[in-house]
């Protein structure tokens, strides 16, 4: 395994009428406190766990949280106002997947060898506060931090970007506004929340596998999965195709990868972090929400 590399300052591309001209980048310290799930999840469990954190952030109870984690089984979540026909239930149960709802915007994402993150905090945070676009310009830019220090000179997509009206059911398919690319292919697609006081955001970055795979779970005539894959393995890729890496290669490690992107967040945030782990209160939010909303058929069903 490579030593982390020290990175340059990632430099500001403010592009696009939502973020702001001058985007303030200096923070006076704070400190955040890091959760590394050691376990993965089930699907229902790791939604209801990031709104569990950004209640608490909200509420004042808990500091703002990066949080790490992973999934199993593997599984499809879909967009908080996605329709569930995008996905072909019967063959996300043969393949051994879930079908979860996010409750953030954007269109399907199959977690499976992949890391992802999530960021809590209260709505006045100042690294996540302002206009959204703006909050969102921040956190990508701590991402490209992070990537650089596994070897990667990522890139984002531009302010002014958005999907279309014709995109298709699978979120890798085009980056959005301020997305990490490499080589101009989508990398980390994220998604942000705000309501209740909080501020919400978690993102995807697959490390190994194939990229394509999520077309396997949608709801597509044959002809239009054949052509769907094709589209997204030209546009958007795993950490290991950007870094050039077999896929065993040690820095593609889950943990790893978590501690480059966690000194992407420090320095260009003037960070500290504590490594904790949820709250008991948190975690009893969590079983309320998992047993409520995120495993309730009727959440998984609305649209």
């Amino acid at each position: 395994m490579q030593p982390l590399q020290p990175t340059t300052p990632v430099q500001e591309n403010v592009v696009g009428a939502e973020a702001s001209p001058a985007l303030e980048m200096s923070f006076a310290p704070a400190v955040w406190r890091l959760i590394i799930d050691d376990q993965p999840r089930s699907g229902a469990a790791n939604m209801a766990m990031d709104q569990a954190l950004a209640e608490a952030a909200a509420s004042g109870e808990e500091p703002p949280t990066l949080r790490f984690y992973r999934w199993q089984p593997p599984a499809v979540s879909l967009g908080r106002h996605q329709p569930i026909t995008d996905v072909d239930a019967e063959v996300v149960e043969q393949l051994g997947y879930e079908i979860v709802r996010r409750p953030t915007g954007g269109r399907a994402i199959l977690h499976t060898d992949e890391l992802t993150y999530a960021v809590t905090a209260a709505a006045g945070e100042e690294r996540v506060s302002g206009p959204l676009m703006d909050a969102y310009l921040r956190l990508s830019n701590a991402l490209l931090a992070g990537l650089q220090r596994v070897g990667l000179r990522a890139d984002k997509a531009a302010g002014d970007v958005r999907a279309g009206p014709n995109v298709s059911a699978a979120c890798f398919e085009v980056p959005s506004a301020y997305e990490i690319t490499a080589n101009g292919r989508k990398l980390i697609g994220s998604a942000q929340s705000r309501r209740a006081g909080y501020v919400l955001q978690h993102g995807s970055l697959p490390l190994v596998g194939d990229i394509g795979r999520l077309v396997d779970v949608l709801a597509l005539p044959a002809e239009e999965r054949v052509h769907l894959r094709a589209e997204l393995v030209g546009r958007a890729c795993t950490l290991a195709e950007a870094l050039g890496a077999a896929e065993d290669d040690p820095s593609l490690d889950f943990k790893y990868v978590a501690q480059a992107i966690i000194e992407g967040f420090s320095d260009l945030l003037n960070l500290n972090f504590k490594a904790a782990q949820p709250s008991a209160a948190e975690l009893r939010r969590t079983a309320e929400l998992i047993r409520e909303q995120y495993a309730n058929s009727e959440w998984l069903a609305h649209r």
